[in-house]
């Protein structure tokens, strides 16, 4: 089935509070895909984020981040008021997220309104009760993390007293009476995040539109996960990791890319039969329809970068877990939708995985133009069990790429793509992204609206500026779903 849809991740969704919610702008931007003629919506991971406010670094991987909650949902139940929104700050540039004021601000309205919601008898809501119940084994553990790494000031866990660091019985029994108000915070964002997303997903489902998740191979070493199941990572007797996940050297960065993430413990993972995998992924099919699995080759081999190293080129590549992983992700769930994130450099081994398991990879058409005609991301060369993007979230978009080329590379994608007057880049990548044999495309939302880099989403091994871009309120108009669904239909993907 030919299919196409759009990437855009929740935060850069137009709203009036700083950053992109499941708010109604999320759901008239459903009803713009379908528009569209659009089958699939790409998000980004929706985890809370932490420092660096990346996705992929996430306090926990069942968790909900916060700053995705509807805040005109309290104001209709009565929590919080509409002055109570106006009032704060949440950013004076209503295209890029202002992670500082969120932060300062946003907590601010939602104690608010767990405090009135508490009055309003949440605690004997069964509902409620039944989301804690249903989510207990990874809920309890992260509303504690969260409300211990508060009362120390927000410190990483391996720098708590000793007693709760450890989780000592007495301790874990001493925080969780001390701190219950707090937890149940927790508890009550967590239970508005997953009511508020289904809502969404529900509605793009009806509209026949399949929401595309992400699942980061690794999770964040300052993480509820880590914290609560040491057992999972390689780790030291003091719970310190004995070496951390990054990548070698490559395009995007002279000394490789250093992500400071735990590794796991695959031996312990294989004698416990994957289960702790089997639940992570069984959350994100709750969450998600399909699910782009992040950084596949690393379940062939990862690379291990030495614990305290400041860059990392110094590390070395050890076996994952293969094909067992994605055995049991079979025998236990059946056939899913998966895309396999393999980009970068691909060994034999790494292509074979990519086989045996009979997930689509990705063709990134950026990377197709820096070799000869046998390069495999060249259109040309796409196989119809591959998805074909522009771009991705870490690419430059497309007019920007475009414009930063060195000439020789200019001239090859000009001939490649007869382009003349150098005009309509974006529509020119578009149309030969959907006319591909792969079976399913997906276009960064930037590169419909034609944005240069001011729109970027990330740029690898970089800090500060990532993950801020939000389309401008009003960009997804009808001309624009016209044209969309014009070319859609062309290309047999409607």
């Amino acid at each position: 089935m030919r299919r196409s849809g759009i990437l855009l991740p929740i935060s850069s969704i137009p709203s009036k509070y700083g950053i992109g919610s499941f708010s109604k702008e999320a759901y008239e931007f459903v009803d713009f895909l379908v528009e569209a003629g659009q089958k699939l919506w790409q998000i980004l991971p929706l985890g809370p984020t932490g420092y660096g406010d990346s996705p992929y670094q996430s306090f926990s991987t069942f968790a909900g981040n916060p700053y995705f909650i509807d805040l005109d949902e309290f104001v209709e139940l009565g929590y919080i008021t509409r002055e109570d929104c106006e009032r704060l700050n949440f950013g004076t540039n209503p295209e890029y997220v202002d992670y500082g004021q969120l932060y300062n601000n946003r907590y601010l309205l939602l104690e608010k309104a767990y405090d009135s919601a508490l009055e309003d008898g949440l605690e004997a809501d069964g509902e409620y009760q039944a989301f804690i119940k249903e989510n207990k084994y990874w809920l309890t553990d992260y509303a504690l993390y969260r409300t211990v790494k508060r009362a120390f000031d927000n410190a990483c866990w391996t720098e708590w007293d000793e007693d709760i660091r450890l989780r000592q019985p007495q301790a874990i029994k001493r925080y969780s009476k001390e701190y219950a108000y707090e937890m149940g915070f927790y508890y009550f964002m967590q239970y508005f995040f997953a009511k508020q997303w289904k809502a969404l997903k529900t509605y793009a489902n009806e509209k026949g539109i399949e929401i595309v998740g992400d699942i980061p191979i690794y999770v964040a070493f300052d993480s509820a996960d880590s914290w609560a199941n040491p057992e999972l990572f390689q780790l030291d007797e003091e719970n310190l990791p004995i070496g951390v996940a990054g990548c070698p050297p490559d395009a995007f960065s002279e000394t490789g890319q250093l992500w400071g993430n735990p590794l796991y413990d695959w031996q312990y993972h294989k004698e416990t039969k994957f289960a702790w995998w089997l639940k992570r992924l069984a959350h994100c099919y709750e969450l998600y329809d399909v699910v782009r699995i992040d950084h596949f080759r690393g379940f062939d081999e990862y690379w291990f970068v030495p614990y305290g190293d400041e860059t990392a080129q110094n590390g070395h590549w050890e076996a994952g877990p293969g094909i067992e992983l994605f055995k049991a992700m079979k025998r236990k769930f059946g056939k899913l939708q998966v895309i396999a994130e393999d980009l970068g450099f691909l060994t034999p081994s790494v292509l074979q995985l990519l086989e045996d398991t009979g997930f689509p990879g990705m063709k990134v058409l950026q990377f197709a133009f820096g070799s000869d005609a046998k390069n495999l991301y060249l259109p040309h060369n796409h196989r119809q069990n591959s998805v074909v993007y522009t771009g991705t979230h870490d690419n430059e978009t497309t007019i920007g790429w475009y414009q930063n080329l060195n000439d020789w590379t200019r001239e090859h994608v000009n001939k490649y793509l007869g382009i003349t007057d150098g005009k309509d880049i974006n529509w020119r990548f578009i149309q030969v992204a959907l006319s591909s044999v792969a079976d399913t495309v997906v276009i960064p939302m930037q590169d419909y609206l034609g944005l240069g880099n001011e729109a970027r989403i990330n740029m690898p091994s970089s800090f500060g500026k990532n993950w801020e871009w939000r389309m401008k309120k009003g960009a997804s108009t009808k001309d624009l779903a016209e044209k969309i669904k014009e070319m859609t239909i062309i290309y047999g993907r409607l």
